[in-house]
């Protein structure tokens, strides 16, 4: 197996270099090369300074690696010890080490009979998953590595995703005190025109909100998806959270906070949501302000991947929806990358 993130730098000096992935990537940003590249460097030079003081707030590199690093021990031993068989658990990140070339040498090393590659994304998007499968297909071809693949598209339904998310909610209402609360599913945000093209990345966020608000069951507060990290002067979806967390305030409840797209913790999570945006609710009068970790290795987490890939095996090879092998997305999300409807 081959756990697809976004990765993070791993120390000061790779934060400029990072952003350069990051914004060169055609997923990210759809200009033409040569302009992409010279495009990048001027972003990453720009930001680099303001996202090296976001990541001195912890500790001056991403958590991401060694979070997914557990995340993949955890996974290993659980699927071996549900008698599917010997399980090689790597890790590919994005934007930097260790990258899709690092991995697929080491995979081709290691001489798999089949290769299941599963997202740490639970809704699919171009912009992360789809962008993460192109690049391991480039790079497994660059090293000659030609087995059986399954890719896992997503899994926003995911019952064993749903109960930790579920149950780490209801943990943070019993936290959050007597006083009314609203419950806020915060997600990065995505630009409308990615949107607008098929990608069904919204709809599945919307999809898991819903499905753990059920789930929570009776002591559920009212609840909103709201988006997170908006960057660039394009029209992006909303709400945004920060405009949720100033109606917080001004309706007089307090907030509960799910990063609802997010499995790791990370800079969106440990300084936008914990630091920034605690600050903001603080600003606008918001009564309390409760922050949901994220399911990391909850075994609820773990156990639904594990199914996952036990249930991806055998299918022919492509990009496959754990539904049964069904696509969930309606027909207008057309960049859904799962082939049977």
């Amino acid at each position: 197996m081959v756990l697809f993130n976004l990765g993070g730098p791993d120390s000061p000096e790779a934060v400029k270099p990072f952003l350069y992935n990051l914004f060169n990537d055609p997923a990210i940003i759809s200009v033409p090369w040569p302009v992409r590249p010279l495009l990048a460097r001027l972003i990453s030079s720009r930001r680099a300074p303001v996202a090296r003081e976001i990541y001195a707030e912890i500790g001056g590199r991403s958590p991401l690696v060694p979070l997914t690093e557990e995340q993949a021990e955890t996974l290993a031993a659980a699927i071996g010890e549900s008698g599917e068989g010997e399980a090689k658990v790597f890790i590919a990140m994005r934007y930097w080490h260790p990258m899709a070339d690092e991995t697929a040498r080491f995979v081709k090393a290691y001489g798999p009979d089949e290769i299941v590659l599963l997202p740490l994304y639970p809704q699919f998007s171009t912009t992360t998953t789809g962008s993460s499968v192109k690049d391991w297909k480039r790079a497994a071809q660059v090293a000659g590595l030609d087995v059986p693949t399954r890719t896992v598209c997503c899994y926003p339904l995911e019952e064993g995703w749903i109960a930790a998310q579920a149950d780490l909610l209801r943990q943070a209402i019993r936290k959050s005190g007597e006083g009314p609360v609203r419950v806020l599913f915060s997600a990065h945000g995505l630009p409308k025109k990615v949107i607008a093209s098929g990608d069904p990345y919204q709809w599945q966020v919307e999809q898991t909100s819903a499905a753990v608000a059920e789930a929570v069951g009776a002591d559920m507060p009212e609840w909103v998806v709201c988006y997170q990290s908006r960057v660039g002067p394009l029209e992006w979806i909303g709400p945004s959270t920060e405009d949720e967390i100033a109606r917080a305030g001004a309706d007089g409840v307090g907030l509960v906070v799910v990063p609802i797209a997010f499995v790791s913790e990370h800079s969106e999570t440990l300084v936008e949501l914990d630091i920034e945006y605690a600050e903001l609710a603080a600003h606008k009068g918001v009564a309390s302000y409760v922050r949901v970790p994220a399911v990391a290795t909850h075994s609820s987490f773990v156990a639904g991947l594990a199914r996952v890939v036990g249930e991806v095996r055998g299918r022919a090879a492509g990009s496959v929806c754990p539904n049964g092998g069904r696509r969930i997305c309606p027909a207008v999300h057309g960049r859904c990358p799962a082939t049977q409807v």
